[in-house]
C-alpha cells in the first residue's frame, strides 16, 4: 500500500515544479496566511480519487467537489468559490495532472510488490 507520503513526493515532484505558486523548483511562494490546498486536503484528495476509477476526469471532479471544496473554507455554501472561478485554486487548477500522479504512483508501487 502507498503511503500518504510516498504520494506527496510524487505530486511534490510533478505538481509543484509546474505551479504558478511556487519558484519552478518545487518550493512554494504561497502568501503568508494561506496554504497550500493540495498539502492541506491530501487525506481528502486521495480519497476522492481512490473512490473513482473512470476514463473521464468528470466522476473524479464529483467527488473533489464533495470531499474537498465541501469543506474548504474558500468555497461558499452554495458551492461556488472565488478562487476556483478566478482560477486561483491549485487543486482545481492541476486536477487532472493530480489524478494522473497519483493513479500512477498507486500502480507503480502496486506492481513493485507484485513482482
Amino acid at each position: 500500500m502507498t503511503t500518504e507520503q510516498e504520494y506527496w513526493d510524487a505530486l511534490q515532484t510533478r505538481i509543484c515544479v509546474r505551479c504558478a505558486d511556487g519558484n519552478k523548483e518545487g518550493s512554494c511562494l504561497i502568501a503568508p496566511g494561506r496554504t497550500c490546498a493540495l498539502k492541506s486536503y491530501l487525506p481528502q484528495i486521495l480519497e476522492a480519487v481512490n473512490s473513482v476509477y473512470s476514463f473521464s476526469i468528470a466522476p473524479y471532479e464529483e467527488q473533489l467537489r464533495k470531499k474537498v471544496c465541501g469543506t474548504c473554507t474558500e468555497s461558499s455554501p452554495d458551492g461556488t468559490c472565488r478562487l476556483r472561478d478566478d482560477v486561483e485554486c491549485a487543486l482545481d487548477r492541476y486536477f487532472p495532472l493530480i489524478v494522473q500522479v497519483l493513479e500512477e504512483t498507486q500502480l507503480r508501487k502496486r506492481l513493485s510488490t507484485d513482482s
